[in-house]
């Protein structure tokens, strides 16, 4: 007979019920029972961190609720791995001094995180070329997944990680969080109910394709583990440019580099092009020709999709100090003044109508006419996903097992997006999509470059 896996609440409910046989009272510590405002542990669901970059550090204290207990952390950069273990979680937990914390494990290897039975669920914030591998890995090791944007690296490894998720039945949260931001979901609204008439043409304004700038090799920090930070990508020599000392200023680059990411395409492309097709209503499918620019006839990289509608990147937009576009942390102002001095410009999303136009980014809302900013969506008419925290919303759907706003399949779409962009880019020439199939219509070389290989042991 197979031994079932005791979890936590398992053993919570078996104790008290065995206590109870036996007539013998069963006391449990305060901290236990929910104190100080946190749920009790059996209700809690256990995290853990993949991944202790920059952007991990947000998601921690986003995460650190009194319905979670963060209680692992992993990374192949010691410095990284001990400043959110220690000065982020166990901090936080310190600072309530309600007693119930134990500390929080840190891990160089992921598949250990990965093997403990107490962990529901996992958050995933590494660099892109390793999210298809942990994410299928945490799949099949039982465990719910909230994975940073972009999605994938490559459009095979989106759908590798549909059919796992589905196949293990987990419940996944792309990080594409603008979707639940009341402007994006109001501009989105207003679009499908046909405020502005009939969709003509969507302009979306992002960064381009990576760069594959040449760096020289330097020597590997002791604290670092270069060869796994690699992982599945191709080789190349160590860079501080690629993984920066975590007291350095600005962001790694990495993701200018097509071993390890999109360029501008995916990383804000995995935002507003997710915009773009949730107000299209195309959430699930895609374009069917991508042609880049030409010098010619076609400007700017042009999407055309089976009902007409064109979609088109607006390579004129950069951040305020012309290198990216800055949105977090200390940067916020600097994003808040980027957004008023980019009138004139497409900034973040252009929805236009025969009828009207609506533009929106973060904290930016633009309607012609101008009274539609105000216009109230009718009971009857079409009501988007309304989720008030990204984040939340993914620990509900957990315990509710039900899909959240920004589903695998939908993560799978928008990158996918990205991806047909980029490969458009490389190959110089139209391309024909079907998104059905998901594959390249009569073209052998763009098909081969659905996916690429990658480095022994790893694969998906």
């Amino acid at each position: 007979m197979k031994q079932r896996n005791m979890n936590r609440r398992d053993f919570l409910k078996t104790a008290a019920g065995a206590a109870a046989v036996a007539g013998v009272p069963f006391a449990v510590p305060s901290s236990v029972l929910g104190a100080q405002g946190q749920a009790p542990p059996s209700e809690r669901l256990v995290l853990g961190f993949i991944g202790c970059g920059k952007q991990s550090q947000h998601l921690m204290r986003s995460f650190l609720l009194p319905s979670t207990q963060v209680v692992a952390a992993c990374d192949v950069d010691k410095l990284k791995l001990e400043r959110s273990a220690k000065t982020i979680v166990e901090k936080h937990y310190a600072d309530r001094k309600d007693g119930s914390y134990k500390g929080c494990t840190r891990y160089h290897d992921f598949r250990e995180l990965l093997a403990r039975p107490d962990i529901d669920a996992v958050v995933i914030s590494t660099p892109d070329h390793w999210h298809a591998v942990t994410t299928i890995e945490a799949c099949k090791a039982g465990k719910d997944v909230y994975c940073e944007k972009p999605l994938t690296q490559t459009i095979a490894e989106a759908q590798a990680m549909v059919s796992t998720i589905r196949q293990y039945g987990r419940v996944f949260q792309t990080g594409s969080m603008q979707r639940s931001s009341r402007e994006f979901r109001f501009a989105c609204e207003l679009v499908r109910n046909g405020y502005i008439g009939d969709i003509k043409h969507v302009t979306v304004g992002v960064g381009g394709p990576p760069e594959d700038k040449r760096l020289p090799a330097e020597p590997v920090p002791d604290y670092l583990d270069w060869d796994m930070w690699v992982g599945p990508a191709m080789w190349r020599p160590y860079n501080n440019d690629l993984a920066p000392h975590i007291s350095f200023d600005g962001f790694p680059n990495w993701r200018d580099h097509s071993y390890y990411g999109g360029g501008g395409m995916t990383d804000w492309g995995a935002h507003h092009f997710d915009i773009a097709q949730w107000g299209l209503g195309m959430d699930g499918t895609g374009p069917v020709e991508i042609t880049p620019p030409d010098g010619k006839d076609y400007k700017v990289l042009t999407y055309k999709y089976a009902n007409g509608i064109t979609m088109t990147r607006d390579d004129r937009v950069r951040g305020a100090d012309g290198t990216g576009l800055p949105f977090t942390g200390d940067a916020y102002p600097l994003w808040l003044e980027y957004v008023k001095q980019s009138r004139g410009r497409v900034n973040g999303v252009l929805f236009e109508g025969t009828t009207g136009k609506v533009e929106v980014n973060r904290g930016y809302l633009k309607t012609w006419p101008d009274a539609l900013k105000d216009q109230k969506i009718g009971t009857d008419q079409v009501h988007l996903y309304d989720s008030k925290n990204h984040y939340t919303d993914w620990l509900e759907a957990i315990r509710k097992r039900s899909k959240p706003i920004c589903d695998i399949e939908i993560g799978a779409s928008s990158v996918t997006v990205c991806h047909l962009g980029n490969i458009a880019y490389e190959l110089k020439r139209p391309l024909k999509w079907d998104p059905k199939r998901q594959v390249f219509v009569g073209d052998d070389e763009a098909n081969r470059m659905l996916r690429r290989p990658m480095r022994s042991p790893w694969h998906i």
